[in-house]
């Protein structure tokens, strides 16, 4: 989220990789840009900080250079569950080599449910899981689901039950408390929560947001608060065997929310 999500990220994530010995990291990136949409430059930094793959969400095309950049970055996903007719630019799954050799698929889908009416997220999600399966053609598959409802959110969990390796919500910019591995083998959280600064309404600088909840009136544009940032996310330990994971940990490392996230065994 802005320039505090990017500087937090940028600060934690060459750490967390050393020590975790993270082999692969994807990070949704739609509010990179000053809270609205991703640039060529953010996209950068976060690449730069230690990402593998950026996913987007609703806020995709507000910058109008990603309508050109994503189809130049193979690294950079938008929701899958576009139209046909819309002929949305990019991708919105794609099979990456992570650099041990392992196959990981990734896939971006916005939910329904109090969002941007794309097609069926449930219809889209079967239809690549069953193109490339967890065991088969993947050694891991990681859905971030760009959702506004729990419910929609857990929903898409157990349908992906031992499908695949991890679901992870994302949009709502506040961290929930129920990450685990479900029973069939996928590791699961409603919503990651915002990388950014919580001293803030969901990112945004408090006054513009008081202003208009307590008045009715605008008074300005949203700006992207700057204080220090916290990296929140999920950490993901998977079989070799079968892609399914064995453990799910949530991390929230600096500023407001820091709670020392996970320390591996491995």
């Amino acid at each position: 989220m802005g320039r505090s999500g990017r500087q937090a990220l940028g600060d934690h994530l060459p750490g967390l990789r050393e020590r975790l010995n993270l082999d692969f990291v994807v990070v949704n990136a739609e509010n990179a840009a000053h809270g609205f949409g991703i640039t060529e430059g953010t996209a950068e930094e976060l690449f730069e900080a230690g990402a593998d793959v950026l996913t987007l969400g609703n806020h995709a095309w507000d910058q109008a250079e990603a309508l050109t950049y994503i189809e130049r970055e193979p690294r950079l996903l938008r929701p899958v569950n576009y139209p046909e007719l819309a002929q949305a630019p990019g991708t919105g799954a794609n099979l990456y080599d992570a650099p041990d050799g392992r196959r990981v698929l990734v896939m971006n889908v916005l939910g329904r449910i109090g969002m941007d009416a794309l097609n069926d997220p449930f219809d889209a999600v079967d239809r690549e899981l069953n193109s490339c399966p967890l065991g088969a053609a993947a050694d891991a598959v990681i859905v971030d689901f760009h959702a506004e409802a729990t419910s929609e959110k857990y929903a898409m969990g157990w349908f992906c039950d031992g499908r695949a390796s991890a679901v992870v919500g994302t949009h709502t910019h506040v961290p929930t408390a129920d990450a685990r591995v479900l029973t069939e083998g996928t590791a699961y959280i409603t919503d990651l929560g915002m990388t950014g600064d919580y001293d803030s309404v969901i990112g945004m600088e408090k006054s513009e947001p008081l202003q208009r909840f307590t008045s009715r009136i605008r008074s300005g544009r949203f700006s992207p608060a700057d204080g220090e940032g916290t990296v929140c996310g999920l950490y993901v330990e998977t079989d070799d065997a079968t892609g399914l994971a064995t453990r799910a940990e949530a991390i929230r490392i600096g500023g407001a929310l820091d709670s020392g996230g996970p320390s591996s065994d491995r």
